[in-house]
């Protein structure tokens, strides 16, 4: 993992942080969240396929696939019940927290696949977290006054995500079976974001065809960029 990669992270956190600074004085309409939704599920999603799928299937090791899935099913899975249980801004911040988290590891697991996937994962998480640093500032907005707090509170959370990146430094050095288990659990982690979170939450407002067109906008998108950076 290339020494900068935790430097690399701050990146989703300057986006959350001015996400968090925008939604304390203007609160985006349901159609444009949902057009970011799908625009960030696109980018995610085709990080996910491009950039960590083939690491996988070509890890040659079948059981650390089960393995490293199945622990990546359990993982998002306790985070969606985590989600549904408790309620209120605690809830909303405890789970947030933990998904955050759970990014930074993808991504550091992404930056021990190369520095070509770090990179494209760190733009698609980028877009996630400025969703993310929206949605907390908003729902902090009920009943917490003050704006700068609610930026402040945002920013810790949001920096859990180099903190899972420095996590997952260690996994470079173990051996290519285990790391395709790794690889497993990030893959199965971007999957759930796609499919649980972002698309789901994007749903809840009705569909419109320009709507639902940026999925596949973002998704062609960061195609061409991994084209382009060969």
């Amino acid at each position: 993992m290339p020494a900068s990669a935790w430097m690399i992270a701050l990146v989703p956190v300057v986006a959350a942080v001015i996400g968090a600074a925008v939604a304390t004085r203007l609160r985006p309409g349901p159609v444009v969240v949902s057009a970011i939704q799908h625009f960030a599920a696109g980018v995610v999603f085709a990080a996910a396929a491009g950039e960590i799928l083939p690491d996988v299937m070509h890890g040659g090791s079948p059981v650390a696939t089960v393995v490293g899935g199945a622990a990546g099913v359990a993982a998002m899975l306790l985070v969606g019940r985590l989600e549904e249980r408790v309620a209120g801004p605690v809830g909303l911040l405890a789970a947030a927290g933990l998904d955050i988290l759970i990014d930074g590891l993808v991504l550091g697991i992404a930056f021990v696949a190369g520095a070509r996937a770090g990179l494209l994962l760190t733009l698609a998480l980028t877009l996630e977290v400025l969703f993310l640093g929206l949605t907390v500032a908003n729902e902090l907005g009920e009943t917490v006054t003050s704006r700068l707090r609610i930026v402040a509170i945002t920013t810790g959370l949001a920096l859990l995500l180099p903190v899972g990146v420095l996590i997952a430094a260690p996994v470079a050095a173990l051996p290519g079976p285990v790391l395709t288990g790794f690889f497993a659990f990030g893959l199965i982690a971007l999957l759930y974001l796609v499919t649980e979170e972002l698309l789901v939450e994007a749903h809840r407002t009705p569909d419109r065809p320009w709507v639902t067109a940026m999925f596949f906008a973002g998704f062609l998108i960061l195609l061409v960029l991994e084209e382009v950076a060969g």
